[in-house]
């Protein structure tokens, strides 16, 4: 298994690029902008935050980091290399979702929302994984920054409205089958966290099988013929 290679590598190359730094820079927007917020807007700001920066940005990370190594043809060696498709994405799942759960635990903390830290690490983490996965698909299938943001938009409305609309009231146990309403509940450590956490991990599995097919199909056409 090249997981672990695969992770050291990618955790450089996300710290020679800038990630952390914008993961970082983030984090001080946020939480200045959540001190001068209201005390009682604070909880609900904080966890639209935490879903929409740490969670959420995954999707747009992962997909500049796929297509970086496109266009660097990176891609080759992995192709050529022992690593199988499920190690490339797995390595890069965790290697985003571990700083993204820092950075939402730091403003969890700033906000006082971590009411139950088990729920709101895997709610967090989990939804990265599922944002980082969706991004390996569509960057995938595309070769321009500008092609992937145009195809992270019906994404992003898919993901996002169900769950800004459960965060501020609406909250019909049906919109527990959404994945982006599940990190909501967990966060907010609803009393469907149980039921919650187990559609997110489901909703992971599907998604980064989906993901895994198409890091796959990839690396089998990558220099423009089928290997």
């Amino acid at each position: 298994m090249k997981v672990r290679p695969l992770l050291l590598q990618d955790i450089k190359f996300q710290y020679k690029y800038g990630f952390y730094f914008l993961y970082l820079v983030f984090s001080v927007f946020y939480i200045t902008l959540l001190y001068a917020l209201p005390v009682a807007w604070r909880e609900k700001a904080a966890i639209l935050m935490i879903f929409s920066d740490p969670a959420a940005m995954g999707l747009f990370f992962m997909g500049a980091i796929v297509l970086f190594e496109k266009g660097e043809r990176v891609l080759d060696s992995i192709a050529v290399s022992p690593a199988k498709p499920y190690e490339y994405m797995l390595s890069k799942l965790v290697s985003i979702g571990v700083i993204s759960t820092v950075v939402a635990l730091v403003i969890g903390f700033s906000g006082g929302v971590i009411a139950n830290h088990f729920y709101f690490i895997a709610g967090v983490f989990l939804c990265s994984c599922l944002f980082s996965s969706v991004g390996i698909i569509l960057a995938a299938k595309i070769t321009t920054l500008n092609q992937f943001i145009l195809a992270t938009i019906p994404a992003q409305l898919l993901i996002n409205i169900p769950a800004i609309a459960y965060l501020f009231g609406w909250k019909p146990f049906p919109l527990l089958l959404h994945p982006g309403v599940c990190m909501i509940e967990l966060c907010e450590n609803g009393s469907n966290a149980l039921f919650a956490i187990i559609i997110l991990i489901l909703w992971v599995v599907l998604v980064a099988i989906l993901a895994e097919k198409a890091v796959a199909k990839m690396l089998r056409s990558v220099g423009g013929f089928k290997l």
